[in-house]
């Protein structure tokens, strides 16, 4: 897809994380809008997976590590055909499977990711599985900047880096805020990319909501040889509504009935600029 296309695309799946949130009167808003660009690059330029070889030993594997973002994700498995997008008017309600995090019970899902820092070591895991059965599939996993504080995850990058996993490619979603506060401020893991380069990674920046950019970096991949990547992504919390964009509150936040339109207007607005 063109930047143009894959940018329109974003568009209409904002509208879709903003609907369903708003329906369910739950979810994770902030994230689920400044990671979407970066999935909707993944699911429909980069990975090659698709229900029609979800079964298949080589398709490629994307864990979502930040699984509290999984409107997200949501959205755009739907848009890829994994399930109807009817099934998600039961967002967060009793007995649906579609639940505030990643289920395996939801098509198209990888593995579960309740718990923040896992995503990483379990992706770490399905690239070296990849290596043993001497497979050409790639391991794509999205990390939110508020979870790397968690041990996990630098216990699987030292690990990344040993076994030599050029076929994993981590994404930070790099959008600066958490939960409690900036991520500077809560637990400062900041110089990331020096960081992970002496984990052994190798790394680029990238602007996140860069469409352009996105399709340039992943088409790089694997940036080394014998070298996990990352990427870390420049975005925004909140992106595409000016009163959400960069604000904590809009962390979990549910938009009011007002809020709701005003949001879907600006999208239309947004829309029809493109």
């Amino acid at each position: 897809m063109t930047p143009k296309e894959l940018a329109r695309k974003s568009v209409d799946y904002r509208k879709k994380i903003l609907k369903y949130i708003y329906s369910a009167k739950a979810g994770h808003t902030g994230g689920s809008l400044s990671c979407v660009d970066i999935l909707n690059v993944l699911y429909n330029d980069v990975m090659q997976v698709s229900p029609e070889n979800f079964a298949s030993p080589d398709r490629d594997r994307y864990i979502q590590s930040k699984g509290h973002s999984v409107e997200a994700l949501y959205v755009v498995l739907a848009d890829q055909g994994f399930f109807p997008e009817s099934d998600l008017e039961t967002l967060c309600q009793y007995q649906s499977h579609y639940i505030g995090h990643p289920t395996k019970k939801v098509n198209g899902i990888e593995q579960n990711t309740g718990s923040l820092g896992h995503g990483l070591a379990l992706s770490v895991g399905t690239a070296l599985a990849a290596k043993l059965d001497k497979r050409d599939y790639r391991v794509f996993t999205l990390l939110g900047d508020g979870e790397l504080p968690e041990g996990s995850n630098w216990e699987a990058a030292l690990l990344a880096a040993q076994y030599k996993l050029d076929n994993l490619c981590a994404i930070i979603d790099h959008n600066k805020l958490q939960i409690t506060g900036p991520t500077c401020d809560v637990c400062n893991t900041d110089p990331i990319d020096a960081k992970f380069e002496a984990f052994g990674w190798e790394v680029k920046h990238v602007d996140g909501h860069d469409f352009a950019q996105l399709k340039e970096t992943f088409q790089s991949l694997p940036f080394q040889g014998e070298k996990p990547s990352l990427v870390i992504a420049h975005t925004i919390k909140g992106r595409g509504i000016s009163f959400m964009e960069n604000q904590l509150k809009w962390h979990h936040g549910v938009p009011s009935p007002e809020q709701y339109e005003q949001a879907q207007e600006e999208l239309n607005v947004l829309s029809e600029a493109l």
